[in-house]
């Protein structure tokens, strides 16, 4: 038998100095009541009553049982270090043990299986096993469960292999008085929360799976924080030989009081009822000088504050209808309903995360229900860069835990250390991110559980949703599948949608909500239109009696054709934008006309740039041809060339337009930046007018859409819009035409002539045939679905991707079977060293250290170098060699910068060239600062 000296000696952590010596450590007692403890005080101050209301759901004792459960699982999390797999690791605390009675084979530690006995598995099969002889719960129920939230406090949920691997393994996993002290552990714990008549009341609890997702993602912040040693620190190794010290309950509280205070999370926002003055509460959270709210923004609110609870609406309505601004309003109405303590505002890119990230601040600033400044994260990969959201960091708690400030007034906003990084930034109040951080929630990856209580205390507003493809689609369904099963109030943007997407996002959130109610496709519903959950009737939204009737051309697909039409229609002035396809489409027509009308009155825009100079191009296009204000000065006479990204990303304006042909909806939402706003036009261009190219041959039957288009969104897409847009329509009224036309386009009613059938039919199958293809391939790492009373935790993420945000091929999972690599640009100068590229502005020609540190400002600098390459460079063909070639160039000061840590890099010659070549990869790339990156293949 172990004396109390003895079980007390069990090690947790450990700290070297910089010679790798051993010179703290911290007792396994502690750890655990400083981890209880915090996850008392996670539960009292900083979850959402949502997350907190979706556990006790489960529980007999409601919220009680919360409290209990998390302090009791948090206060066990780390009995399996009680084992000598874990104490041969630090052969002088092993010693120690030793002494005390623990005994452990020092050989063990070359054992190849030790790292796979992990302390996680070993805890997972002591607690189900204490559960079971000593608490007489099933071994089957609720002990399974919540050894299952032990056995995953790492961020990974065990595998039955794993822990079968663990019980043949007896001298890893430590018996005789092995299990005496793990057992000391347990009971330590349970006496703590009450005694064992109060662990008995979850024997025969049936938790659901977000509940366990849940309680283990309280398990882990609150180890991560008991962790921290600057608010918990660990003693000199020079008191080994003292005797432990246990803390009374009162010392231990004032222990975690003064470390909670020190790390300083904010305050959680409560949410106010917005009342019922529409036109007041718009003025006050977004506009003092506006008449009041829009139709559409007034029947947002209206349905959100008609709901009983948490629920998902679909705002559909026009372009430049103020959308966003009726998310929010409908956000601060369900928050209050559902106790959601934030927001998270998912967009499809980096650059409208941007652009979002400064209105949604200016929302918050005006935002009541706070006690102090809230949290708020910029969540992509780039929120580095972003200088609005650096100046929140740097006025926020970000240098050091604990750091005084000097300021009379905390701010309002702050960006705050601790919930910084890949995955604790979910956990701020108010998140506004890339869609991919949502999708990630329904990827199976490694610390899941923490996304998933990310999301699960916000309101969610996703914008754009008909801009995410078959692929996405997939894992946009099964995260709205789970946010319903969590109880988390979902808004939903779009332009409009084909009504069976629409029933798919419905039936996909009221499914995870354990509704029964099924939502079948329909095409009528009016519009513009507010949807619910539930079975509310839709809410049509009463359309302002302005119509905007654009003039539809069709123009032959060559250069010249192209030139004729501008220079006609720009006779007297004006701003004209053509869009294209794909970004060589935008780089020839750039070429030509700029050699028309002057490279001074052509601007080039695409996703091939660097990312600093696509963030000077977009401030340049908001400056010329943003909403007017005392801020933009308009050319009199200038075209834009752009690909995709004038669609989702700014907010600009143009007299006229070209565009090739694309899906019904994207050509919509393209002329969705003609006439935008009420301005001064040149007379020619009063009429908003759009001419449609990108095909072969106008009257061909059918008429076909030129390739490069075809390998961008599918000749079946491509043929129906071609069907509804052709020469025959010769205007589109919006917004009356949108729905109707979005509709047809995507129903399964043939359009288009008798004569194009057969084509359009192989079109549809090879569509389908497609789309199934990417549909399976989707479900490789789709998280399943959280039905009720499924088991425990075990085997939850099993084949997952590891840390998404980490490998590109994790990230490209939720977005399609091809990734676009990112890779960083240097160049080398005339010494063979690296610098700076020469033509990024002041931070031009900067010299690179290669070996040694390299100062956090020009780190800062590289980063903002980032450009995404060609699909071309990273189909599944060449994409290992690409990435080969790329890694021969490899810097030790690179490696040294958590920023620039695990990047690719593409090294540019003086002449702003570089070969890439290995194997079956060979190519040329050019990079130039008006076109950007051109790339032969050779």
């Amino acid at each position: 038998m172990l004396d109390r000296v003895g079980l007390l000696s069990v090690w947790a952590k450990s700290a070297r100095d910089e010679q790798g010596n051993i010179t703290d450590w911290l007792p396994l007692h502690q750890h655990l009541d400083d981890s209880g403890a915090v996850a008392d005080f996670l539960v009292e101050h900083w979850l959402s009553p949502q997350v907190l209301h979706r556990i006790a759901r489960d529980l007999p004792d409601g919220l009680d049982g919360v409290r209990v459960l998390a302090h009791w699982l948090a206060s066990v999390h780390d009995v399996g270090k009680a084992s000598p797999a874990f104490a041969v690791q630090v052969p002088v605390l092993c010693d120690h043990m030793r002494r005390r009675g623990l005994s452990a084979n020092p050989r063990l530690a070359q054992d190849p299986a030790r790292s796979a006995v992990s302390h996680a598995l070993v805890g997972h099969v002591a607690v189900l096993d204490r559960l079971v002889e000593r608490h007489g719960f099933s071994r089957r129920g609720a002990a399974a469960q919540l050894a299952g939230v032990v056995g995953s406090h790492h961020g990974v949920t065990p595998e039955n292999g794993q822990l079968e691997l663990v019980r043949e393994r007896p001298d890893l996993m430590g018996t005789g008085v092995w299990d005496e002290a793990r057992a000391f552990f347990l009971d330590r714990a349970t006496a703590r929360i009450g005694g064992a008549a109060v662990l008995e009341r979850y024997r025969d609890v049936t938790l659901s799976k977000p509940g366990q997702v849940l309680l283990t993602a309280v398990v882990i912040v609150a180890d991560w924080i008991a962790s921290n040693t600057e608010l918990f620190p660990i003693q000199p190794l020079t008191a080994l030989g003292d005797p432990p010290v246990e803390l009374d309950e009162e010392t231990m509280r004032d222990r975690v009081e003064i470390a909670w205070a020190a790390l300083d999370l904010p305050s959680p926002w409560e949410a106010q009822p917005p009342g019922s003055d529409v036109d007041r509460l718009f003025r006050e959270r977004f506009d003092p000088g506006a008449a009041g709210a829009r139709p559409v923004q007034a029947a947002a609110l209206e349905v959100a504050s008609a709901q009983s609870g948490a629920a998902m609406l679909i705002v559909e309505a026009p372009m430049g209808a103020g959308k966003t601004e009726a998310a929010l309003l409908a956000a601060e109405a369900l928050a209050g309903k559902s106790g959601a303590d934030g927001c998270f505002i998912a967009l499809p890119t980096q650059a409208t995360t941007d652009a979002m990230f400064g209105r949604v601040r200016a929302w918050l600033d005006a935002l009541p229900g706070r006690d102090g400044p809230v949290s708020v994260t910029l969540a992509h990969g780039k929120a580095s860069l972003n200088e609005e959201y650096e100046g929140l960091v740097r006025r926020g708690r970000y240098s050091s835990i604990g750091d005084e400030t000097d300021d009379e007034k905390a701010p309002p906003l702050i960006a705050h250390q601790w919930l910084s990084g890949r995955k604790k930034s979910v956990l701020a109040s108010f998140v506004v991110g890339t869609v991919d951080q949502v999708l990630f929630g329904g990827l199976k990856s490694k610390h899941l559980m923490l996304r998933h209580l990310g999301l699960a205390g916000k309101v969610v507003i996703i914008d754009e949703v008909h801009a995410y493809d078959v692929y996405m689609s997939q894992y946009l369904d099964r995260v709205l599948h789970w946010l319903g099963a969590y109880g988390v109030p979902v808004v939903l943007l779009s332009a409009t949608l084909p009504a069976d997407r629409r029933a798919a996002l419905l039936n996909a959130y009221e499914q995870g909500a354990g509704s029964t109610l099924r939502h079948v496709p329909q095409d009528d519903l009016g519009y513009p239109v507010v949807l619910s959950t539930g079975g509310a009737p839709p809410r049509l939204v009463p359309i302002a009696p302005d119509r905007t009737a654009v003039q539809l051309d069709h123009l032959t697909d060559d250069p010249d054709t192209l030139v004729s039409y501008l220079r006609e229609h720009l006779s007297a002035g004006g701003c004209a934008v053509v869009v294209r396809n794909t970004v060589t489409r935008v780089q020839e027509t750039a070429e030509r006309l700029e050699a028309e009308f002057g490279a001074d009155h052509v601007t080039v825009n695409h996703s091939r740039f660097l990312s600093c100079d696509r963030a000077r191009t977009d401030r340049a296009l908001l400056s010329r041809f943003g909403p007017p204000g005392p801020e933009v000065e308009r050319p009199p006479l200038h075209v834009v060339v752009a690909s995709q990204v004038v669609e989702q990303s700014l907010d600009v304006d143009f007299d006229l337009m070209v565009t090739d042909l694309a899906p019904v909806d994207l050509v919509l939402q393209r002329i969705g930046r003609l006439h935008r706003h009420q301005r001064d036009r040149p007379a020619p261009l009063r009429t908003p007018r759009c001419a449609l190219v990108g095909v072969g041959d106008w009257t061909a039957e059918p008429v076909e859409a030129v390739a490069g288009s075809r390998r961008v969104y599918g000749a079946h897409n491509l043929l129906r819009a071609a069907a509804l847009l052709g020469p025959s329509r010769r205007h589109v009224v919006l917004p009356t035409d949108i729905s109707p036309l979005v509709q047809r386009a995507y129903g399964p009613e043939p359009v288009g002539p008798p004569s194009w059938q057969p084509t359009m039919l192989r079109a549809r199958t090879d569509a389908e045939t497609a789309a199934r293809k990417r549909t399976e391939a989707a479900r490789t790492f789709l998280l399943g679905e959280a039905v009720p009373g499924a088991g425990t935790l075990v085997g939850w993420v099993r084949g997952g991707v590891g840390e998404p945000e980490v490998d590109p091929r994790g990230v490209a999972q939720v977005r399609d079977g091809e990734e676009s690599l990112e890779v960083l640009v240097v160049q080398r100068d005339a010494d063979g060293g690296l610098v700076t590229p020469d033509w990024i502005g002041d931070e031009a020609g900067r010299q690179i250290p290669l070996d040694s540190q390299m100062r956090p400002s020009l780190a800062k600098t590289i980063a903002a170098c980032g450009l995404r390459l060609p699909l071309a460079l990273c189909h599944p063909g060449v994409v290992d060699d690409v990435i080969c070639a790329l890694e021969r160039d490899q810097f030790t000061s690179f490696q040294q910068s958590p920023l620039l840590k695990g990047h690719l890099v593409l090294v540019l010659d003086q002449a702003r060239t570089a070969e890439l070549k290995h194997r079956r990869a060979h190519f040329h790339l050019t990079y130039d600062p008006r076109r950007g990156l051109v790339h032969e293949r050779r």
